[in-house]
């Protein structure tokens, strides 16, 4: 019982003690939302500003002081301003001299100085407890609470007492620090604000371009032979046609490159017999972005189903209907119900809504608030056992689709295939190895070499 006693009050925070005094320079959007939260979380703020006049845009309960007369008065400093005004410091260097110094300060561009901002004011003052911290947050995610904005507050220093200080602020303020280390990574946490949208670069660029491949293979066949071969001007296919084609063509390819990774990782482990030897730099870069491609292939799903849903409101839908009704009548016979046909037309949309709705499923998994609350077993069998079901399904609706064009010499203009033949093609390898690895022969060893079996040990007893 007093272990656990104990185990308990080493992991709370110390909350019962008075908060220290803290200093703000700066008192701009952030210095300002940032004292008022600390002052919210029980604080003594007092500001260092060139006017000590009260202005009301300072929260109402903080103190205005000289620069010098507040960095007295406080024993962690927090700089809220840009690295070109940081020349006002020196002049305080032996006041600030053994205090927490904490640099919150962005760059307009990565890299925009040899050292980091951190760096630049530990070198300003070399007496002081340089720590960087809360550069990730913003002004406004403060105001509301931090309701609606990550949580994270990146923090490294070369002082372990001096960053704990500042982390306790941090928890005090409900956000969570991550420590990252040394002084050294601040240039590396600096630059983070700066990324846009790191993780998302080559799932996009990989997007857009098979998109605009398929695009344009469409254009030929659909528009531009039509017109040479046929004198036909189908050029209005441009709009919802080909958009419509090249929609579930990306998203079925997409998901099929989500799961091809996996698949190729557990080859080259069997082939290694081991997993103690890193993969391929591009196969790890791949892997690390397949929740991103995961994603674009559910919003080419999307809206995939959005184009099909309006198709029937299209002047050249209801003009093919109209004149198939005309021409019945005039011919004075009814076509009979071809059931061939209609099971193939319910099979493929049956198969296209479920696997639709499982894709939908996947996706609403992969947010961060729903992932984070079922755990390591449960995430895999939706993200593994239910992704590979969504991909089957996927592709027998494509399959049963587009599978009467593979015998069809019409279907080969210019002697290209047709795109759903080619969509074909990526998600079908995929299931034709991942069913090759289920086999007891090939699953027993490849799930011995993930438990730490090898067939060569680098060092044997």
């Amino acid at each position: 019982m007093n272990t656990n006693s104990s185990n308990i009050m080493a992991l709370a925070p110390n909350t019962s003690n008075k908060r220290e005094t803290v200093c703000i320079f700066g008192t701009g959007d952030f210095g300002r939302a940032l004292g008022h939260k600390m002052i919210q979380s029980g604080y003594p703020v007092v500001y260092g500003s060139r006017s000590t006049q009260m202005s009301n845009l300072i929260p109402k309960d903080a103190e205005v002081l000289s620069h010098a007369e507040a960095a007295q008065k406080a024993a962690i400093i927090i700089v809220a301003i840009q690295r070109q005004h940081y020349n006002f410091l020196t002049p305080l260097a032996e006041i600030l001299h053994g205090k927490v110094v904490v640099d919150i300060s962005n760059n307009l561009k990565l890299n925009q100085y040899p050292e980091s901002n951190a760096e630049y004011l530990a070198q300003l003052l070399p007496g002081a407890k340089v720590v960087k911290a809360f550069n990730t947050v913003s002004a406004w995610a403060l105001q509301s609470g931090t309701l609606d904005a990550s949580r994270q507050v990146f923090v490294c220093g070369d002082y372990m007492e001096a960053k704990q200080m500042v982390m306790n602020i941090v928890r005090a303020l409900g956000l969570t620090p991550l420590d990252q280390g040394s002084l050294l990574a601040a240039q590396e946490i600096e630059n983070y604000p700066l990324q846009l949208f790191p993780m998302w670069k080559f799932p996009i660029f990989l997007s857009f371009g098979l998109a605009a491949f398929f695009f344009f293979y469409c254009l030929a066949l659909d528009v531009i032979y039509t017109y040479i071969y046929e004198n036909n001007n189908f050029s209005f296919f441009i709009a919802i046609t080909i958009p419509n084609r090249v929609c579930p063509v990306m998203a079925l390819i997409l998901l099929a490159l989500v799961y091809l990774p996996g698949v190729l990782a557990a080859i080259i482990q069997l082939y290694r017999g081991t997993k103690y030897r890193r993969f391929p730099d591009w196969l790890d870069k791949w892997m690390l972005c397949r929740k991103q491609l995961g994603l674009i292939a559910l919003a080419f799903a999307s809206l995939h189903v959005l184009f099909t849903l309006v198709s029937p409101l299209r002047s050249f839908v209801r003009w093919r209907t109209s004149k198939g009704i005309i021409s019945q009548a005039l011919n004075n016979k009814t076509e009979p119900l071809d059931n061939a046909n209609a099971w193939l037309s319910d099979s493929y949309l049956a198969l296209g809504i479920l696997g639709f709705f499982l894709f939908v499923l996947l996706g609403i998994t992969s947010l961060p608030s729903v992932s984070n609350n079922v755990n390591w077993r449960e995430f895999r069998f939706v993200q593994s056992k239910l992704g590979y079901l969504t991909l089957i399904l996927c592709t027998a609706h494509t399959l049963v689709y587009g599978g009467k064009w593979f015998l069809s010499p019409s279907a080969y203009k210019w002697y290209l295939p047709n795109i759903y033949m080619l969509s074909l093609v990526v998600p079908c390898t995929v299931l034709v190895v991942k069913f090759v690895l289920v086999f007891p022969c090939v699953d027993k060893p490849l799930t011995q070499i993930r438990q730490g079996w090898e067939r060569t040990p680098k060092y044997s007893e």
